[in-house]
């Protein structure tokens, strides 16, 4: 079961509802504590936040598990975003129907970075036949070097028009992050990320679980 809040001075419905709306909708944590106390609830944004941190990581665990795999055909770019005042990437992908295949934050936009984005995405959703990139050099030679070490042929091809897809899915995510008006531990801006993206994957119904709406989507999987 997701969310074991034992021990906690709140029942479990008021905290799932508040890491679902934080992670689907431009909200800080001080929007949610004064919805909570138009409802009577004293909840303090600090609180919500420790839900959050603390919850996350589950609730994308569990996705990441009962995510169907995406398409062979790959769109794959990288974005910035900010942490503590200084850009990081978030390397990102997706399939040609618009479907996340996967994504993973970073330090550095280098070769490593690329790799292990790569060999994460596959794992999760086994090898592409071919990946559409701009022209960076880093996720060609990661491209290569994945083909040298495991025997493959992935083709590598390089079409912006094409790019333009995982660039206009790049928004909501940005737009979340924006809404949190920075992040400040590495860490903290991880979870918070993969909270955003779970929570994209379950409004494009790509989780094997039962439900009309995203909403109901998330509550099937936290049953």
């Amino acid at each position: 079961m997701l969310f074991d809040t034992r021990g906690h001075n709140f029942e479990r419905d008021i905290i799932m509802l508040n890491v679902r709306w934080y992670l689907s909708y431009k909200l800080i944590y001080r929007d949610l504590e004064e919805m909570a106390a138009e409802r009577g609830l004293e909840v303090d944004h600090t609180t919500i936040y420790r839900w959050v941190i603390k919850f996350t990581p589950e609730l994308e665990k569990a996705v990441r598990l009962l995510k169907r795999p995406a398409g062979k055909c790959w769109r794959l770019d990288e974005t910035y975003i900010k942490v503590k005042g200084q850009w990081k990437y978030l390397y990102r992908a997706v399939d040609k129907d618009g479907n996340t295949v996967d994504y993973l934050l970073t330090a550095k936009r280098d070769r490593k970075a690329a790799t292990r984005f790569l060999c994460k995405a596959i794992k999760l959703n086994d090898e592409p036949i071919k990946i559409n990139i701009d022209k960076s050099g880093a996720n060609t030679a990661a491209i290569n070097d994945y083909n040298d070490d495991e025997g493959t042929d992935i083709e590598i091809r390089q079409n912006k028009y094409l790019n333009n897809m995982i660039e206009q899915d790049h928004r909501p995510i940005k737009q979340l992050c924006r809404a949190t008006l920075g992040f400040k531990p590495f860490k903290s801006a991880k979870i918070t990320i993969g909270g955003f993206e779970s929570m994209r994957i379950i409004r494009k119904r790509q989780v094997r679980a039962e439900g009309n709406t995203s909403a109901e989507i998330f509550y099937s999987m936290a049953a």
